[in-house]
C-alpha cells in the first residue's frame, strides 16, 4: 500500500524522461514535493486530446462520495489512492480508467512502514552510484475527471490513483504484500498507448536489483534528495 511518496526531480528532467514538449507542460510554477500524501496534488503525464504526452497537476486519490453517520449530510470524500492490479476489469471504480485513462505518476522514492508504536518508515529509490541522487521513475497509473455533485458543483477536478501488485524481495520485509507497479521507460509506450492486454502484462512487481533503500528510520514522513 503506496500512501506517501516524492518528486524532487526538476521539471525540465521530467519532460526530457517522459519525451513531454514545453508546451505541454502544464505545471506551472512546480516545486519539489518531500512529501505527496492522498489528496496532495503532484504531477502526472498523461495523453492529451490529440495523443500527445502531457503534463499537468492532480488530485492524488479517485473520490468517491461520503456520507456523515452523524447528520446524513455530504462530507469531504473518500480519497482512493491505490488500485490492486487483480481488480482493474473487475471493478467499476477502476475499470473505464483502465481501458481509456491509463497515466505515469513521476516519482522520485517511496514510502513504506514497518512495525507500529513506533512504526519504521523506509524510503525506496532507484539506485545511483550518488546516494544523495533519486533517479527518476515512474508508477504506473490511471486518471479520471470527477465532479462532486454532492458536494460543491463547481469542484470538478482531475484526479489519479497508483496501481500495486505483489511485493518484490526488497519490498517484502517491509510490506510483505504489496508494492507500486513501477515501470521502465522502455514501458512508457505500451502503458500509455498498448491494448489492454499489453498494459496488463506490464503489472509485475520491478526488479529488486534495480532498487535500493534510500532512508530508514522512526518518524520520517519526507525525503529531501539532498539529505539521506
Amino acid at each position: 500500500m503506496c500512501n506517501l511518496y516524492s518528486i524532487t526531480t526538476p521539471v525540465a528532467d521530467m519532460r526530457r524522461l517522459f519525451d513531454v514538449s514545453p508546451e505541454n507542460d502544464l505545471l506551472g510554477n512546480f516545486r519539489s514535493l518531500e512529501a505527496v500524501f492522498p489528496k496532495h496534488h503532484a504531477p502526472v503525464v498523461r495523453l492529451d486530446t490529440q495523443g500527445e504526452r502531457q503534463l499537468v497537476a492532480m488530485e492524488w486519490g479517485f473520490a468517491t462520495p461520503k456520507i456523515s453517520k452523524k447528520t446524513g449530510k455530504p462530507i469531504s470524500p473518500y480519497a482512493w489512492n491505490n488500485a490492486r492490479d487483480e481488480n482493474l476489469l473487475k471493478s467499476r471504480l477502476w475499470r473505464d480508467s483502465f481501458v481509456k485513462r491509463r497515466c505515469l505518476v513521476p516519482v522520485s522514492s517511496f514510502q513504506e512502514s514497518k512495525g507500529k508504536a513506533p512504526a519504521t518508515n523506509v524510503w525506496f529509490a532507484m539506485n545511483s552510484d550518488d546516494e544523495t541522487e533519486r533517479p527518476l521513475f515512474a508508477f504506473a497509473g490511471l486518471w479520471r475527471h470527477h465532479q462532486f455533485e454532492m458536494q460543491d458543483k463547481g469542484a470538478d477536478k482531475d484526479t489519479f490513483t497508483v496501481i500495486t501488485t505483489s511485493a518484490n524481495e526488497l519490498i517484502k520485509p517491509v510490506h510483505s504484500n504489496r508494492m507500486p507497479v513501477i515501470l521502465g521507460p522502455g514501458s512508457f509506450d505500451s502503458w500509455l498507448n498498448g491494448t489492454e492486454t499489453d498494459a496488463l502484462n506490464l503489472l509485475k512487481p520491478y526488479s529488486s536489483d534495480e532498487m535500493r533503500i534510500a532512508k530508514e528510520g522512526v518518524g520520517i514522513w519526507s525525503d529531501p534528495q539532498a539529505h539521506v
